[in-house]
This record gives C-alpha cells, structure tokens and sequence, in this order.
C-alpha cells in the first residue's frame, strides 16, 4: 500500500479520537431484551426492534410451530433475475400490494440496495430532485449516483418546497420529491398530505417516502405514516424495511406497476445482488401477515415514549421527537460519548450518535424505544437524566 494513503489514513483517524468521533465495531450479546457486553447486562434502548418482535421467544415459536419452514434453504444462491426469485416473494410482494391499496409492490435485499438503487433507474439529466436535508444517507448517495440536479431543501420546511417546485416545474420533464415519514435522528414526521396536495398541483411530480422507521409502528393496521395520515394509494414510491418493527431483514416499495417493470429491468442494486433467502422471505410474509394484530404492542410504545419525550422537554431539552425515536441532544461529541457511558453503568445500553451522522454541535444520545421497555424503566430512565 502506498505511504500516501497510510499517512493521510492514521491522520484521519488521529484527528477522529480527539474528536470523540472515532468508532470501534461493539461485542455484544443479546439475551432477550437485554445487551450483555463487558459482563454486564443493560436494557436495550439501541435497537430498532421497535415492536419488540425480535426479541419475542413466543411469537418465533409460533411461526415455527405454524409454517413449514424447516426444509427451506439457508440462501437463495443466485439473484431475483436468474434463479433466486422464489415463490414466497410473489405471495410476499401481493401481500404488500393488497394493504397498501397499490397494483405492485418490489422486495429488495436490504434499504440501502433500495435508495441507492431506485433513483439511478429512474432519473436522468431532465430530473429534478428536491431530498429534505435530512433524509438517510442511503437517499443522499442514490440522489448523488443519480445523475439528476437536486436541491435539498430545508428540514420539513414544505413552504421552501412549494417554492422550488413551482420555480422549477416548467424547467424539468419531473421532479421527484424525496423525504422519510419518521426520520431517523431527531424522530420527527413529514406531513404526508400537505405533500400529497402539493404533487397533485403539477403533473411532473412524484413523491418518494422512505417510511423505515414509520412502518410497523403508526397507523392502526402498522402500515406507517401513510396509513396515519389518510395517504394511502396518494404516494408515488412507499417505501418500507423489514428490518426494524418487522425484525427480518429486506427492504420494500409498493407503486404502481411500470415503475416496478422499469425498475427490474434498470435498478442495478436489485439485478446484480442476490436475492433474500427462502427462509428469511417465509419469515417476513408471516410477521406482515399478523402486523394487523399488533395494535396493543403500538399503543404501549406510543405511551412509553410519549413519557419520555415530555420528560426531556421538562428538563429543558430540545426534543424535537414526535415518535418512539427520541434524541437527547447533548452538543459536543465527548459529552455525548461521556454519557453514555454513564447510562451503561446504570444499567441502559445506549450509543452515542456523533458528526457526521448529526451535524456539528448536535452530538446525542439516540433513545430506541421499543414495546417491550415497561413505564417503570422508562421512569428510571428519566431520573438518571439531569437537567439541562
């Protein structure tokens, strides 16, 4: 290896640990709902097995007692476009089309395959992308292989967004709006209908929603933002994970059924990766089979976190959450390094989330909450947490 890349390498790096900024991959075990790393055993508050799903010994069992999943193959062995288009992923891809009240719907291996992939196929040099500037980063590198022009538009700031698509409409052959339902770091929510107004003023306009962390946990039936919201069928691509609420793994959009042609046929991420294997697929089509039933599970997260999130406001922080995604916004890296560390000795594993996930000044520790975490814990919680 060249010195010049070494040099430049243990340079970055350096400069990360002063920073507190620098990562390690952590060790950890799991046993139910709980983290076990360096002997100790903390509440998990750093997944996103939001419905507590993942860590539900009764429900796996359930799907091993009532399917026949045993014989199923460990990997698929080829993608979805030679031989590893099984049967479970018409049955799961109809299921999906069916609740959301669209023609088709599109499996893919994972999210990042899917927002890296989507807008490549769909753009060229006549788009026009319009991304809120705090959308995924696996959004912000699909905007970027794109090829298109794009704008990144202020936080859910849909009154700057009106402006540039009435601005730009008449310059592109269209323009595609890319936001999240929930987003991911400060755990807000776009409002979906003002969005849905907005693109049917304008016929070159689409709406791309990337609803991971919504899906599972809003809306009565689990469907996400776009079921709470009275959207459904009104956005161009939903798109949702599996591996969050779910807890599977695999990423979907449902759409109608040209886009879903044209992307199998020009999405690079889905031709040329291999598919899911059978027995991930069966797991899957059996946990959105039951989402309807798991209403109590969002009601108790809903509660749980709602606690939480009024807490921080008492104590004078910003809390910007409007879900089971809550930050506790400490500014500097090493404070956000600092207490977390604390939380671990009392018993929470929580991370912190640090530059350039968040931008500079806003280091925090990310609160996960998922259904299992009882109102007693979240109390706890609260009182290990000093005012600001």
């Amino acid at each position: 290896m060249g010195t010049g890349i070494v040099d430049r390498m243990r340079i970055e790096l350096s400069a990360l640990e002063v920073r507190s900024e620098l990562r390690h991959l952590p060790v950890v075990r799991h046993c139910g709902r709980e983290i076990v790393t360096g002997g100790r055993h903390m509440l998990n508050l750093s997944s996103n097995d939001y419905l507590g799903l993942a860590s539900d010994d009764e429900f796996r069992e359930s799907f091993w007692d009532e399917s026949d999943a045993r014989h199923l193959p460990l990997s698929s062995s080829s993608s979805r476009l030679l031989t590893g288009n099984f049967e479970m992923y018409g049955r799961l891809e109809e299921m999906l089309a069916c609740k959301y009240g669209m023609p088709a719907a599109l499996v893919f291996s994972s999210g990042y395959h899917m927002n890296t992939g989507i807008l490549p196929a769909l753009c060229d040099s006549h788009t026009l992308i319009l991304a809120d500037r705090l959308v995924h980063a696996s959004l912000i590198d699909g905007i970027r292989l794109s090829g298109a022009k794009w704008i990144r538009y202020r936080h859910n700031d849909l009154s700057q967004l009106e402006e540039l698509v009435d601005r730009n409409t008449g310059c592109f052959d269209t323009i595609i709006i890319v936001t999240e339902g929930v987003f991911s770091m400060d755990g807000d929510v776009t409002d979906l209908k003002r969005l849905v107004t907005l693109k049917r003023r304008y016929s070159n306009v689409l709406l791309y929603v990337d609803d991971a962390h919504g899906v599972g946990v809003r809306g009565k039936k689990g469907l996400g933002c776009v079921e709470e919201q009275n959207c459904l069928g009104e956005i161009d691509i939903m798109a949702g994970t599996f591996g969050k609420a779910l807890a599977s793994m695999g990423a979907y959009i449902v759409c109608d059924r040209m886009i879903r042609d044209y992307l199998i046929n020009r999405m690079r991420t889905l031709i040329f990766t291999t598919a899911l294997p059978p027995l991930n697929l069966l797991w899957t089509e059996y946990v959105v089979s039951h989402l309807s039933d798991l209403i109590t599970r969002r009601i108790r997260l809903e509660e749980t976190s709602s606690l939480l999130r009024e807490a921080l406001k008492q104590k004078g922080y910003d809390c910007p959450s409007q879900s089971h995604i809550v930050p506790l916004i400490v500014g500097p890296s090493g404070e956000a390094v600092a207490c977390a560390a604390e939380l671990q000795r009392n018993g929470f594993y929580a991370l912190p989330v640090r530059p350039p996930t968040v931008p500079e000044g806003t280091s925090r520790i990310r609160f996960s909450i998922n259904a299992s975490v009882t109102r007693e814990e979240i109390e706890r919680l609260i009182d290990m947490i000093g005012m600001r």
